[in-house]
Formats: C-alpha cells, structure tokens, sequence
C-alpha cells in the first residue's frame, strides 16, 4: 500500500473538482502521522470568501453513524436487544405486526421495510429521482419549519411499505434513524441529541461537531448552494435551514478533522466495543435514495480499491452541503471531503439525472485521497 500523501496530486485534484463547476470543497487526508489540509473555491460566490479547511459543516447522514453507535453503545449496555422487535420499545410508533416483524438491528441497516417520510413533508421530494415534473417551492417553504419527529415518523409509518422487514435488498429511509431517535430516548430516559452529544461526540473528543436542530450554523462555515437538479439556477444559498426535518438522522454540524478522528477511534474499538464494531461492519445490499445498490451495516459502508484494502465510513447531503469521510479498516489511511453544492446534474427528458464533470472530479480526488 502506498504510505506518502501526495499533496501536489490532492492539491490538484481539489481544483479540478472547482474548475469542474463545484463553488467550494475542502477536505482533510491523513496516512499515518502525515496529515494533508487543502480547499479549493469560495464559500461565498456573492462575495469571493475563499473556502478553508477549518470550517464546520452541515455533514448530512453522517450522523448516521453517530446515531448507531449510541445504540450500540446501549446494546452493550443490555438496555437495548438489536434484535427485539421495535413494537417492545415503542408500541405506538409501530403498532400492530409490524411492531412484532421490524427489529432494532432492520432500522439500523434500512431493511425494515418502512417508507421514506421526505416525500410527505417535502413535495418537492415526491418524484426523486425522477423530478421532471416538480419542483424546489417545499424547500423555501420549509426553511424556518420545526417538525415534530412523532409526525414525521407517522407519515413513514402509515404510507405503502417498501419491502418486507429483513426481506433483501433494504431501502435506505430516514424514517429509520428518526425512530432509532425516539428508541435512544426511550431507554435514556434523556434526548437523543443530548445522549449522542454526551456518549459519543464528546466521548471522541471533538471540539467543533454539535448536533443541532436549529437553523444556523454557528463558526467560520459556507454558504449551501442548492441547484435542484438545474431548477434553481443560479444555486440557492440553504446554508440558514432548520434541521428539526432530520435530527438523529441528518444534522450532524462538524469538521473535516473531527470526521476522521471519530471514524479513527470508531475503527480502533474505542467508540464501541470491537464486538460491536464487527457487527456495524456485517453488510447486505441496500438501495439508496438515488436508486443505486450499496452494501450497508449498522450506519457504515465500505468503500474498495484494487489492493487497497476496506474503507469504511459514511457520506452525507443536506439541502446545498455535502461530505464524504472514510477510513481504512487498519485505521492508518482516512479522507474527509465537504462540498458546497448539491444535485447538480440536470435532467434528462425522463426526469434521469445527467453525468457532470463534476461527478469524475469528485471520483477522481477519492481515489487520490484513499489510494494514493
């Protein structure tokens, strides 16, 4: 395996993800002792603020990750059964069989056949991905809207089901984590934000990652550019948004540093215990929100290079932000990567999402970033 970071090659391969049309990015690489920074692009296209790789950042379903080591961390604690139906905990969120077929461990791996609630609270969300026929309005509608998570659990809950619980491939559904949110405080006896803030975030040390649902970002941070698919053009700044839509499953505000410093001590069994983290890492075959097939665990998924070895880790969206950070499983190679813009692939007459040159750059700067 290649040991040197390459910081010409990253250096450049961070520009070419601005030049490709990207506002701003910024990123962290590590391999070993040896630690690479860089950014590329503005954080304000109004006013030229250059990006910097200390700013904190809205990371998306990164949170995820946080979110299944808390109850892992409780299932350790025998507080928690992975495999109790989820109807024992919280018999009015599921009722009925579903609550008897739908185990803990079938929300922290998305095979719990339970309906994404996006499309209900976001009509704009109806069609995705196919989105020829609608719009972005529900996102300014939304921008300052506190959501209740009981009712966005209900509009997951009571729509069509998905699939059968534990039936194979899972779909990736945010209506998961959010009752995932509502176990943690079930068995806490506190919230989950608090329970997360307190077990897992400050357990790692990380100085500049919160867990907020309010709407603004507090530090140095972007602006979050939305393109919709070429609907809003040009971007939409989204960078001021409550997050109440998402908690436990997407709210998640940190750095590219602390990214790889919690996903480093998570692989080295200091987050969870290394029982717990081999069964995190225990995959089948999920759909993403984008219709692509990913192996999935217990909030991680690996990444695979020719030689390289396993990556874990998660990516995140929000509305205009997005990240990407991922660790080898020795634990000595990791990236971290935020983008200032999402969905900036236009559509097709089909509503299909059309290749950008964005999408190669980005692949492009991973592969440099992991494998060198």
């Amino acid at each position: 395996m290649k040991s040197a970071l390459d910081c010409a090659a990253l250096d450049a391969a961070m520009e070419n993800v601005h030049r490709a049309g990207m506002p701003g990015l910024f990123a962290e690489v590590r391999d070993g002792d040896q630690v690479w920074r860089g950014a590329a692009g503005v954080a304000d296209v109004v006013t030229g603020r250059p990006v910097n790789a200390d700013m904190r950042h809205r990371v998306g379903s990164i949170t995820k990750t946080f979110t299944a080591a808390a109850v892992l961390q409780q299932a350790e604690s025998g507080r928690i059964g992975l495999d109790t139906p989820i109807g024992r905990y919280l018999p009015k969120l599921v009722p009925g069989e579903r609550g008897d077929a739908i185990t803990v461990r079938m929300l922290i791996n998305h095979t719990s056949g339970l309906a994404e609630y996006l499309p209900y609270a976001y009509p704009s969300f109806k069609a995705f991905p196919a989105l020829a026929d609608t719009g972005p309005q529900s996102l300014d509608d939304h921008r300052f809207t506190r959501f209740d998570p009981v009712e966005l659990i209900e509009m997951g809950v009571t729509a069509p089901a998905v699939g059968a619980p534990g039936g194979a491939p899972g779909l990736y559904s945010n209506t998961n984590y959010l009752l995932l949110g509502e176990l943690l405080e079930q068995v806490t006896g506190t919230t989950a934000e608090r329970y997360i803030t307190e077990n897992v975030i400050e357990r790692a040390g990380l100085r500049d990652t919160e867990l907020p649902a309010g709407p603004y970002v507090d530090g140095p941070h972007s602006q979050l550019y939305e393109a919709w698919f070429g609907m809003i053009d040009p971007p939409r700044d989204y960078s001021v948004y409550d997050m109440s839509w998402v908690v436990p499953a997407g709210s998640l505000i940190s750095t590219v540093a602390d990214l790889n410093r919690f996903y480093g001590l998570l692989l080295a069994g200091e987050i969870v215990s290394p029982s717990s983290l081999a069964q995190m890492q225990r995959t089948g075959p999920v759909i993403s929100q984008e219709g692509k097939t990913i192996d999935y665990g217990l909030g991680l998924h690996p990444m695979e290079g020719p030689g390289q070895g396993t990556f874990w880790g998660h990516g995140g969206t929000v509305w205009g932000g997005g990240a990407l950070a991922m660790t080898r499983a020795d634990g000595k190679r990791q990236m971290a990567v935020a983008v200032n813009m999402q969905r900036w692939n236009r559509l097709d007459s089909s509503g299909k999402p059309q290749p950008h040159p964005i999408d190669d750059a980005l692949a492009t700067l991973y592969r440099v970033a992991m494998y060198g």
